[in-house]
């Protein structure tokens, strides 16, 4: 069976993915219907469980084209990297919505919505869209070579994510962190594109 269509298969062969992917978000949502926890106390942890599923999406293709399919983990990977995806924006709504109950009215959204740590958010959350609407097989066929297009909206989504978290939260370093990996494997993909050219033209 191809990555690809591995990557369908999954959907209807493990549905328990879906409840693993969506476990973070019980105590949140229990913890502020039960007033156990205010939505501001939930805005960071709902907002880096986005990032991390994004992160883990993210990696899924470099890992990929520098150690094939050989490896059964990456091969898992490689087909639910969509899951992930859809995932990392189910986490971003749910960012979205603690906000909203924090905030409590429109207009003091509207009040803050020009700050660089808010804009920044909600850039990120607009980029997202697009690539998590159509992470599925129809909206392949239908964009054709476009689609990858689309999803390469992952890129400037995780930046702004970044900057989004450092200027809100004051901690750049853990936003690095989790940024780290993606940029490292395409760091890695680029030395070994070029040492191929090298030895190419030797």
């Amino acid at each position: 069976m191809t990555v690809r269509a591995a990557q369908y298969r999954w959907l209807r062969a493990f549905p328990w993915l879906w409840l693993v992917l969506a476990i973070p978000a019980v105590p949140m949502i229990l913890g502020h219907a039960l007033g156990g926890a205010d939505a501001a106390d939930l805005l960071h942890p709902s907002g880096e469980m986005s990032v991390r599923m994004m992160i883990v999406a993210m990696v899924a293709g470099p890992l990929g084209r520098l150690f094939g399919t050989r490896f059964r983990a990456l091969r898992w990977l490689l087909a639910r990297r969509r899951a992930f995806g859809v995932a990392a924006f189910g986490y971003a709504l749910l960012h979205l919505v603690f906000y909203i109950f924090d905030m409590q009215t429109l207009k003091a959204m509207l009040d803050e919505i020009g700050a660089p740590g808010i804009w920044t958010g909600w850039l990120a959350l607009v980029l997202m869209l697009p690539p998590a609407i159509t992470s599925n097989e129809k909206a392949m066929r239908a964009l054709k070579a476009g689609w990858k297009k689309v999803q390469w909206l992952v890129f400037p989504t995780a930046l702004f994510t970044v900057i989004h978290w450092g200027l809100l939260f004051y901690e750049w370093g853990p936003a690095l962190v989790h940024i780290a990996p993606v940029v490292l494997l395409h760091v890695a993909l680029f030395v070994k594109s070029s040492l191929r050219k090298l030895r190419m033209s030797a």
